[in-house]
């Protein structure tokens, strides 16, 4: 069976998902195009040589439809018979995107392929493309008769029964801060980071990364998610989710070069890491984010290692209780989780978070000598993704 690698992973700065953030003059399709192209420049690939290009974005509507990826690729010069699609795992796209890839490989039906994402929060603004329409249909309302909830309002949930309280959450979002500022300032983005230049400008540093966020700071934030209908119906919940504890509205774009093995040394091209293992699965939908937690499980037990064996974990940040969670339910050293900062800080754009998790993971390994790194994100819906890597 066919190995397959990761060759470079590269993704944007973070930009505030808002009008004014600093990527959000760039149209969605031109951000993943850049990453693309700086993708096939940095590593001398040819891009006609690209089997497909698998693309994550959420909001698949306005300047995100019409499969965006597509769009993208050829916007990045690629050739036309360069083809590209577009997914949607809710948070987890791009990371599906890069399972979809590297299974592809390990199948024998790609030799190279990109795994990439997309969002521009500012741009296309989150839940647009349901715009209050009752997307998920009669038969799941008949299924979940008391209602389904936000994400926000799950993270609640999540914080009530495992009793996660307020200065607990604060604090790791605040180390979140402190870890990306960290890093950053040490210069450990500085190669997976793609400088944007526009109008004349170019940024090159993480926009939502705060790095004088205290926890006593935090304390003063309000609750986001609060309704009073719905605290009649979950009285265990004291509302402690605030926006500082939760991971901000973001743009960006990000992308991974994925080959066989055997292409790889063809072409030249050094593999950095070797895709491990894979796993997926359903929750919850009430508690649409605890699904990281069995996703992790059933990796662990297909790739036949314990999480003692891995050097590092990225647990998508899309709220404090959900790392927490996963950390108290997996047993992990607390010292490898997020160890560079989370989603909290460096943000998260849906879409892109996925390949920029894994590229953040890359990065880590090899600056620490690492060899196992695990990956996993919670999904809207009740779903997870976990990937483990092997640093080469």
């Amino acid at each position: 069976m066919p190995s397959a690698v990761i060759v470079d992973a590269i993704r944007t700065p973070s930009g505030k998902g808002k009008p004014g953030g600093q990527l959000s003059e760039v149209h969605p399709a031109d951000l993943l195009s850049r990453v693309l192209r700086a993708l096939v420049e940095r590593t001398g690939l040819d891009p006609a040589l690209v089997d497909d290009v698998i693309g994550g974005c959420v909001g698949q509507a306005g300047e995100q439809a019409l499969n965006i990826t597509r769009n993208a690729v050829l916007g990045a010069g690629f050739p036309e018979a360069v083809p590209a699609t577009t997914i949607d795992r809710q948070c987890g796209s791009s990371q599906q995107a890069a399972h979809f890839a590297a299974q592809g490989v390990l199948a024998g039906a790609y030799d190279v392929v990109i795994a990439c994402g997309v969002e521009s929060m500012s741009r296309v603004p989150m839940g647009t493309p349901s715009m209050g329409k009752n997307a998920a249909g009669p038969a799941v309302a008949a299924r979940y008769p008391e209602g389904l909830v936000n994400q926000g309002v799950s993270a609640e949930l999540i914080a009530a029964r495992w009793k996660f309280g307020r200065a607990e959450l604060d604090e790791f979002s605040a180390r979140s801060h402190a870890l990306a500022a960290a890093t950053a300032a040490a210069g450990g983005f500085d190669s997976e980071v793609l400088p944007v230049t526009i109008d004349g400008t170019t940024v090159v540093t993480d926009e939502t990364v705060r790095a004088a966020t205290t926890a006593e700071k935090l304390a003063g934030l309000k609750p986001s998610f609060y309704d009073e209908r719905l605290a009649q119906r979950f009285p265990e919940i004291d509302w402690r989710i605030t926006p500082g504890n939760s991971s901000p509205l973001t743009d960006g774009a990000s992308a991974v070069l994925i080959m066989s093995e055997d292409k790889a040394n063809a072409l030249g091209l050094r593999p950095r890491a070797r895709f491990h293992s894979f796993a997926v699965t359903g929750s919850d939908p009430l508690l649409m984010l605890t699904g990281v937690v069995p996703a992790t499980q059933k990796l662990l037990a297909r790739a036949g290692v314990s999480i003692e064996d891995v050097d590092a974990y990225e647990v998508n940040e899309a709220f404090a209780p959900v790392p927490l969670v996963w950390q108290r339910e997996l047993g992990a050293d607390p010292e490898r989780l997020n160890p560079r900062g989370g989603a909290i800080a460096l943000g998260h754009p849906l879409g892109a978070s996925g390949t920029r998790l894994l590229t953040t993971l890359v990065n880590h390994l090899e600056a620490t000598g690492g060899r196992y790194g695990l990956q996993t994100m919670c999904e809207g819906g009740g779903m997870a993704n976990a990937t483990l890597i092997e640093r080469l």
